[in-house]
């Protein structure tokens, strides 16, 4: 549907959609300060594949994990 108009523009930005939902619903959902969680949120959304990788290293998990 997306490849047909835009190339592979498409599906780029429909996997990059996915990925930034998952990790802004996850985000949510952690016991994480109201203020992490919005700075999270912003990251990610706004900075796609970029915040997405950061927020798989340094997001909700590994600080469970340091602990």
């Amino acid at each position: 549907m997306f490849g047909q108009y835009w190339g592979n523009y498409g599906l780029w930005f429909m996997f990059s959609l996915v990925l930034a939902l998952w990790a802004v619903f996850h985000t949510v959902q952690s016991n994480r300060s109201p203020i992490s969680k919005a700075i999270w949120c912003v990251l990610v959304l706004f900075l796609p594949f970029f915040g997405f990788a950061l927020w798989l290293f340094f997001g909700p998990r590994s600080a469970r994990a340091r602990g």
